[in-house]
């Protein structure tokens, strides 16, 4: 304990997957709220994990190497101070795990952050009121990183990568075809309008930062979204698979997308873009690529420890 009582605990926060298929149906029974799912709704979940090669292990070991590479970061930029926990929120090490183990370790200031750069009380909003919860509950001063969407090196980072799938898709498709930049985010319910949530606003001021850095055009990218949730109730649109529709009745040949809402390759990424999205595009005669994920990009990892270490000031 007196080893890290003086330290800085960092609470590594991210949504969570399984770390088997033998544990998608908890994990699924923990996203319905302890509802379990039909069979009929598991098996859906669980070949969408099968179709990705390497089934979920890899989704998990870029949430650890993000933690790591953090780590890492914080001890070059302030060597000895701080200190990382993981918490996330479907999955083990829950969100209250990293805070319990923060507490055992001796911590008693900590900072949370989690691994999306875009607020919504219904996501961000929901990570940090489990932890401050928890925190106080154990008597542990905590702040947080609300958000980060605009981190010059975050946008720096993206940027690149728009950059570098452009230069990769004119070499696919000919360079002949009009080109459609689409930026994308995991959807949420409409509802969060209503809310005043900054989500799809901060969303759409990250894509336009980024295309400016890209060099891309107003007219050449847009914004959609993906990933809805199936509820009754309506989500934010128009989902991807609508707007690929679109440009192909506008002629539109060659799509580059830019999830920009996500950090690291994740189940929506590499099934809902790299093969549901894909597949609608070859289908409409579209080319669809889109850029690599930041996983432990260095420019990433320094966005996240620079947003910590100024998150609080906890001197």
């Amino acid at each position: 304990m007196s080893e890290t009582n003086n330290k800085i605990g960092v609470l590594v926060m991210s949504y969570g997957t399984p770390q088997s298929l033998d544990d998608v149906e908890a994990y699924y029974t923990h996203i319905r709220r302890g509802h379990a799912p039909t069979p009929e709704q598991l098996k859906e979940l669980t070949d969408r994990y099968e179709a990705i090669v390497g089934g979920v292990f890899p989704l998990r070991e870029n949430t650890n190497g993000q933690v790591a590479g953090l780590q890492d970061k914080l001890e070059q930029l302030a060597p000895g101070r701080y200190v990382c926990y993981q918490g996330l929120k479907h999955a083990v090490p829950y969100i209250e795990d990293g805070v319990e183990q923060m507490a055992r370790d001796g911590i008693k200031e900590a900072v949370g952050i989690v691994l999306a750069p875009h607020y919504s009380i219904m996501s961000v909003g929901s990570y940090n009121k489990r932890a401050q919860e928890k925190a106080a509950e154990l008597g542990i001063k905590m702040s947080f990183v609300k958000e980060y969407h605009l981190h010059p090196k975050l946008l720096q980072a993206l940027s690149e990568r728009v950059t570098e799938g452009l230069q990769r898709l004119a070499e696919s498709s000919g360079n002949a075809a009009p080109v459609k930049v689409l930026f994308s985010a995991h959807s949420l319910p409409e509802k969060i309008r209503e809310m005043g949530d900054p989500y799809e606003h901060q969303l759409l001021a990250t894509s336009d930062a980024v295309a400016k850095l890209a060099n891309v055009d107003a007219q050449d990218w847009q914004f959609t979204w993906q990933s809805a949730g199936r509820t009754r109730e309506p989500w934010l649109g128009p989902d991807i698979l609508d707007t690929l529709k679109v440009l192909a009745d506008e002629g539109i040949k060659a799509v580059l997308v830019a999830p920009v809402g996500f950090v690291s390759d994740h189940l929506e990424v590499l099934y809902d873009l790299d093969l549901e999205a894909k597949q609608a595009a070859a289908e409409l005669g579209i080319t669809l690529e889109r850029i690599t994920m930041l996983n432990k990009d260095p420019l990433y990892m320094e966005t996240l420890a620079e947003s910590v270490m100024d998150a609080g000031s906890l001197e």
